[in-house]
């Protein structure tokens, strides 16, 4: 069984679920999770109350919100819920709203999800996959689509389409030698601190999605020996920023975050290659 199919059952996914507003969204997700004893009614309004708090910053590409809180007592065990939505609704993200699928995720710790998050990052990227899962009739057929072999990630990370014609990949960069490592954002020969920081507000969800895609664009680079990505939750990334280069995270992060002492690049579409492809190269003057 894949890492997703050990986290999602079929009684936790719900299809073209009609909901008023976004927080019925997340309460509807949520909901799958209790009644499968993954969480507490708790974990639920922590979600919302993340929302509240740090804005749509869970809505990580066009039309998708990946909603979780922090690990708490109100999680019983780490699990998956799926809900596609039969309207869309808005959460108030500027670039990626509506929202018509809502996955929510309880996480017992940090480790124990990542593979899971990682293969469905790559999945929602494919623009034929998530085109498939927006037209499967049956929790069955949804199921189906997320367990298979992961396809290759696409270049485009872009919402579902008419077409699954992909972008084509920007040439990637020669990789550097050693007197050619990664400087910093300014384009200058300053030394790296060879780390790049994703962020959001617990360090296991959104920011996971945007560590798999960056890792992608620096492997395809030949720089993944040169540049370690972390992914941190706000608190954590204000006392980390001097370590890093940069940090990466998404509008409501960034204004939470503030002035740090190094730049913060935001992203829109956490599952896109090329628009972290163009953010790296803008970052490191390539």
């Amino acid at each position: 069984m894949s890492n997703i199919g050990r986290l999602l059952d079929i009684e936790s996914i719900c299809l073209d679920e009609s909901v008023d507003d976004w927080r019925a969204a997340i309460t509807c997700a949520g909901g799958l999770l209790e009644r499968q004893g993954a969480i507490s009614g708790e974990y639920t309004r922590a979600m919302i109350a993340s929302v509240e708090e740090n804005g749509p910053y869970i809505v990580v590409a066009p039309g998708f919100a990946f909603a979780h809180a922090r690990p708490s007592e109100a999680v019983h065990r780490t699990a998956m819920s799926w809900v596609r939505l039969a309207h869309p609704v808005e959460f108030g993200h500027a670039s990626n709203d509506p929202v018509t699928l809502v996955v929510a995720l309880s996480a017992k710790d940090q480790k124990e999800h990542l593979q899971a998050m990682r293969k469905l990052a790559t999945l929602l990227a494919s623009p034929t996959t998530r085109t498939a899962l927006d037209r499967a009739a049956t929790p069955e057929e949804v199921l189906a689509l997320l367990t298979e072999d992961a396809p290759a990630p696409a270049t485009t990370g872009s919402a579902p389409a008419a077409s699954s014609t992909a972008e084509e990949a920007p040439a990637a960069p020669a990789e550097p030698t050693p007197a050619e490592r990664p400087g910093t954002t300014t384009g200058t020969a300053t030394e790296s601190r060879n780390k790049i920081l994703t962020v959001c507000g617990n360090g296991l969800g959104t920011s996971l999605f945007l560590k798999n895609t960056l890792e992608q664009v620096l492997d395809r680079w030949g720089w993944s020996p040169y540049l370690t990505v972390e992914a941190t939750d706000t608190i954590s990334a204000r006392g980390k920023a001097k370590e890093a280069d940069v940090i990466l995270t998404s509008g409501e992060i960034a204004r939470a975050l503030g002035d740090v002492g190094v730049p913060v690049k935001v992203i829109e579409n956490f599952t896109s290659t090329t628009e972290l492809d163009a953010a790296m190269r803008d970052l490191y003057d390539v």
